[in-house]
């Protein structure tokens, strides 16, 4: 399950609420865009999920090798994804419509 709770100004936590829940498979790595979408590396499906910011599934990203682990947005746009799979001991990379979040 991934969880999500409001923050005020002062960084005080609340309102702590289900987001999304998976029915099977693991989860790792997380990176959110300048929109708001969660990207989820699901370990032993080999696909980068990308979750809305209403927490709905908008799209699966499948890799060659099934245990990704961690995400990256990088690339001279912010609009290149980086995912290291462990069981290939490599990175694997795609594109995205949006930036990630801290460009």
């Amino acid at each position: 399950m991934i969880w999500a709770s409001d923050v005020d100004a002062s960084g005080n936590i609340s309102k702590k609420r289900k987001f999304f829940d998976f029915p099977d498979f693991g989860m790792d790595g997380m990176k959110c865009d300048q929109e708001g979408n969660l990207f989820v590396t699901r370990y032993d499906k080999g696909v980068i999920a990308m979750i809305s910011p209403q927490g709905k599934l908008i799209r699966e990203v499948q890799m060659k090798g099934k245990k990704t682990s961690n995400i990256v947005f990088g690339g001279k746009d912010g609009k290149t994804c980086y995912v290291t799979l462990q069981d290939r001991k490599c990175v694997e990379t795609f594109r995205t419509e949006a930036p990630g979040r801290k460009y």
